[in-house]
C-alpha cells in the first residue's frame, strides 16, 4: 500500500507541476487601460474640436443675421447702424396708476413707459395707442403684489408685456417697451 500511495503521490506531484506549466503567466492589464484612457482623451478631444468651431463639419452653415440675432435677444444692440438708430421713433404713453390690494393695506403702482418702433409705423401705433394702454391697464391690474416682490420681476414683466402690446399693435410693429418709471409705494 505504501508502494502504490508512493506512485499516486508521485503522479499527483508531476501533474501539478506539468499543470504549472502548460497554464500561460498572467497577461499585463497594462495595454487595455492605456487603451481605455487614450480612447478617453480622444473622444474628449474631438468633441471639444468639434463644439468649438476648430472643426467646419460640426456646426451648421447659418448666416451671420442668423447667428447675431441668436446672441442679441430683440431690443438689445444687435450691431444697428447710425441710419438704422436714425430710422427710430419714441412713442411716450401716458402714465398707468395701478390700485393692489394687500392684506396689509393698499398700494399704488405708477408705471410710465415708452414704445420704440420704426419711425415708418410710428403713426399706425399712435393711431392703435388707445388699445395698448387698455392692455397694459388690464395686464397690471391682474397682477398681485407678490408677482412685484421677485428681484426678477421687472425684466419677465416687461417681456409679457411687449408681447400683449405687439399683439394689439400687429406684429413687428412696436420693436421695444422703454419703461421710464416703475414704483411701487
Amino acid at each position: 500500500m505504501k508502494a502504490l500511495h508512493d506512485v499516486l503521490g508521485k503522479a499527483m506531484t508531476d501533474a501539478v507541476v506539468n499543470a504549472e506549466e502548460d497554464a500561460p503567466g498572467k497577461k499585463s492589464k497594462l495595454p487595455l487601460i492605456i487603451g481605455v484612457v487614450l480612447a478617453l482623451a480622444g473622444g474628449g478631444g474631438g468633441f471639444f474640436a468639434v463644439s468649438s468651431g476648430l472643426l467646419p463639419f460640426g456646426q451648421s452653415a447659418e448666416s451671420e443675421e442668423t447667428h447675431a440675432a441668436v446672441e442679441a435677444p430683440e431690443g438689445v444692440d444687435s450691431g444697428e447702424t447710425a441710419e438704422d438708430i436714425a430710422k427710430l421713433a419714441f412713442i411716450e404713453m401716458e402714465p398707468i396708476v395701478i390700485t393692489l390690494r394687500k392684506a396689509s393695506g393698499i398700494k399704488h403702482l405708477r408705471f410710465n413707459a415708452q414704445l420704440e418702433v420704426d419711425a415708418l409705423h410710428q403713426a399706425e401705433v399712435e393711431k392703435v395707442l388707445p388699445r395698448v394702454v387698455d392692455v397694459l391697464n388690464s395686464y397690471l391690474r391682474a397682477l398681485e403684489l407678490e408677482d412685484l416682490s421677485d428681484p426678477m420681476a421687472l425684466p419677465r414683466l416687461r417681456a409679457q408685456m411687449l408681447r400683449r402690446i405687439n399683439i394689439a399693435t400687429g406684429q413687428g410693429r412696436v420693436r421695444d417697451l422703454l419703461i421710464m418709471e416703475f414704483v411701487l409705494n
